[in-house]
Parts: structure tokens; sequence; C-alpha cells
């Protein structure tokens, strides 16, 4: 009996909203429910006009054992951007591009230091994914290969300090598996073409919708933001080889991560996106999850 709620990104208020939707009450400083919990699939913070009360809802249903909370991409780039390296500098350089990011975060934590080095280290005991009998659950990516390796080398699904400063070696076994799982799989687009993403960067790589059998698809088929410069030719035989996919007949996977539009849709009967960009006027979306090995679109709740 479990509630997946989606990517929050500070927006507080949609999210007591849903909870209460959900018949969540308050009850000594967290939202319960008489017989469910929630699993959180990432991304807290970054973007919206309430991040530390959002964090605070997030974590004390997690101190209260009312839900679990998994590690988003914005949260390791935050605990990077935060770390300093034994050379000098930040894990996550200090760019332009990467100060933008995290300024809504660090302004609405202005005065407030101690309280975000707090938060820092809560966010070193979120796991990056989340493994049971009857469901998965990442933020963006769940890959065979990357979560077997993740099995192997962190601990309880957790990062460690050493693990965070190793994991930012481009290239490595450590960086490519998280980076994957955290941010989802991409391809190289062909014919040199690129784009602009959300934030106005330059892009040659599309991510892709790691579930379906790339042998199957084209690239405009198979990328998760539609785009009608894809072309419709097959994907580069190199391409297929390096990308697995989640076959229909395993277990229900949640996720995140993907600022889905329009009304909130399941892709399969055991793939469910959680995000649906309430950071850009969206939806904040759960889906409420009783072990059915088949998922139904009505079971998904927004607000």
């Amino acid at each position: 009996m479990i509630d997946f709620i989606g990517d929050i990104h500070g927006h507080a208020d949609e999210l007591k909203k849903l909870l209460e939707k959900m018949g969540y009450n308050k009850k000594c400083g967290s939202y319960v429910h008489p017989e469910r919990k929630v699993v959180f699939v990432g991304d807290y913070i970054d973007r919206g006009p309430k991040i530390p009360e959002t964090l605070k809802i997030v974590k004390n249903m997690v101190d209260h054992g009312q839900a679990t909370a998994l590690m988003g991409n914005h949260e390791y780039n935050a605990l990077c951007f935060h770390t300093q390296k034994a050379t000098g500098g930040h894990l996550r350089p200090h760019l332009i591009k990467n100060i933008i990011q995290q300024y809504e975060t660090l302004k609405q934590f202005q005065n407030r230091q101690e309280e975000y080095e707090s938060y820092m280290e809560w966010f070193m005991t979120l796991p990056l994914f989340l493994e049971r009998d009857t469901y998965r659950a990442v933020h963006a990516c769940w890959n065979r290969e990357n979560i077997e390796y993740l099995k192997g080398t962190l601990v309880d699904g957790r990062l460690t300090k050493e693990l965070l400063r190793k994991s930012v070696q481009k290239g490595t076994p450590l960086n490519e598996a998280i980076d994957q799982t955290l941010k989802g799989k991409e391809v190289t687009m062909p014919h040199d073409l690129h784009f602009h993403d959300k934030d106005g960067t330059k892009r040659n790589k599309i991510r892709i919708k790691w579930w379906e059998n790339p042998e199957q698809m084209t690239y405009k088929a198979l990328s998760i933001i539609p785009m009608d410069d894809l072309p419709e030719e097959p994907i580069l035989e190199e391409e297929q080889q390096s990308n697995s996919f989640y076959d229909a007949n395993e277990r229900p996977v949640f996720f995140g991560h993907y600022w889905f539009r329009g009304k909130p849709s399941l892709y399969r009967e055991n793939i469910c996106c959680l995000d649906y960009s309430v950071a850009k006027r969206g939806k904040l979306v759960a889906f409420r999850f009783n072990g059915e090995e088949k998922l139904q679109i009505g079971s998904l709740e927004f607000v």
C-alpha cells in the first residue's frame, strides 16, 4: 500500500494538497495515513518557491517512518556543488550554468547556513534506488547492469563521501552508472543534429525511452522529448547494442525526472513516470500502488 510521488522541486503547497487529497493528515509534525506510506522518487529542491518547506515535509515523513525518499539528480548535483575537492574547487564546478541551477535553493537558504548544511548531510542518506518483491523505484532509469553494479558498490544503495568524490570521475563505471540512474540514458543524434534544452544548453544527445527495445525503434520514436527534426530511421547498431531495455514482464517500475506534459498517463502496464512538470505549471503526480502486477491509469492522482 504505497503512494509513489514524483518530482516536487520546491512546490510545498502542491505537495500538501496532494497528500491531503490522498487522505494523509498532519500529526506530530508529519503527514501520516492510517494504512499507507509514501515513496518519493527524488528532486525536492531547485526551481520552486518553497524549497525549505518541501524538504521539511519530506524529511519529517521519512524520520517518522511514513516515507522513503530516493535521491534525484538535483540532490546529487547539490552535493557535488557543495563538496570541495582536495585539490581545490568543488566536485561540481561553480560554472554559471551550475550556479543558475542551484540559485533558488541557495537563495531560499540565505542566512540559514546550518539548516542548509544539515540537509546536505541528509541527502547523503538517500538511496539511489529501491527494489521490493512487487515493485522497483528509481529517479530516472532502471537499467539492470547499472543497478547490479551499484548494488555491489554502494552501501545499502547509498553513497559515502568517498564514493561521492569518485563518482565525478568521467568515464568510470561508477560515474556512468550513477549518471544514467539519476539522469537517464541517451543516444547521440544522427547527422550532427542538436537542440537546446529547457535551460538553454546545447545538446547533441537525446534522452531515450529506456524501457523500449531500441532494435525496434527509430530515433524519433525512441526520444522521450518529442522532436520533429529527428529522423524516422533505425537506431545505429552500436547504439542498439549498448542499450538494454525493461521487459514488459518485469515488475512495475516507478520513476520521475522527464518533465512530461499534459494529462498524466501510463506508458505501459509496468512503466510509470510521475514527473509532469509541476515546476513548469504542470501537475504534481502520485500513483496509488496496492501490489498489482499490471498498473491501471485510474490509480494516478494529481493536483
